[in-house]
């Protein structure tokens, strides 16, 4: 699947998006926090209040409990705000 990183995401990670298969285990959209949390500091910096981080599915906004089944693409990043 893609992922891909926006705004202070991508700042803090270092990389805009990137292809990855992660391990079976992961199957929710939480669960796909918490691995990339482990991929290295710059992840566990990026995510470290994950329960800020708005998470999409093939372009349609996420809950924790979301199923990623057989998802194309993952967005993720920060909580917006208007002006």
């Amino acid at each position: 699947m893609k992922v891909r990183y926006f705004a202070w995401v991508r700042e803090r990670i270092g990389k805009a998006e990137e292809i990855l298969d992660p391990p079976a285990e992961v199957v929710t959209t939480a669960d796909l926090l918490a691995w990339l949390k482990t991929r290295g500091p710059e992840y566990e910096w990026a995510l470290e209040k994950s329960d800020f981080i708005r998470v999409a599915v093939d372009q349609v906004h996420a809950s924790p409990d979301t199923p990623l089944g057989p998802a194309r693409e993952v967005a993720l990043f920060p909580p917006m705000t208007g002006g």
